[in-house]
């Protein structure tokens, strides 16, 4: 029996794996942030039909909008270069944990509302993508998640930006 390594064990080990994680999730995060930042008022539009927060709190609402797409920009540029790469998937899991069953719940409403098949929902989600499907919005909520999830675990420190105080 052979000591070496399997060939799914030595891709993962190649890093390769949370390279592509990293920048998959970066990426999306940066470019659906900033597509909010640029369009806070259509941002803020699709943020209300979710009625999360009450009118009496409206600068609740107000700084949510201002702050989450910058919140999604950082997290995006954190995990592209590597930095606090755990805490950053710990927080854009804490995000998707929220996101994705408010995004079930509005799907939800249209399927009752107007008795449409799940998977030929189309709403606009308020995520920066314009319209999307609402089963290919929860899968990708759902890979995204496990992604995240891939690079809190990993114990892998290749490809990452370490800095290191010296004393």
């Amino acid at each position: 029996m052979s000591t070496e390594p399997g060939l799914v064990r030595r891709f993962y080990r190649s890093g390769a794996p949370m390279v592509f994680c990293r920048l998959v999730i970066g990426g999306l995060f940066i470019f659906m942030g900033l597509k909010k930042a640029m369009d806070p008022v259509t941002f803020l539009k699709l943020v209300r039909e979710y009625e999360m927060f009450p009118d009496s709190i409206w600068w609740l609402l107000n700084l949510t909008v201002a702050t989450l797409p910058w919140v999604e920009i950082l997290c995006g540029l954190l995990l592209i270069l590597g930095v606090a790469r755990r805490g950053t998937a710990l927080l854009v899991m804490a995000m998707l944990v929220v996101f994705t069953p408010m995004i079930w719940l509005r799907g939800m409403g249209i399927h009752d509302a107007q008795h449409i098949p799940f998977c030929q929902i189309v709403f606009d989600c308020g995520c920066g993508a314009g319209p999307v499907n609402f089963c290919w919005k929860m899968a990708e909520n759902i890979a995204l998640f496990l992604a995240a999830l891939l690079i809190l675990l990993s114990r892998l420190h290749r490809f990452y930006l370490r800095i290191e105080f010296v004393r």
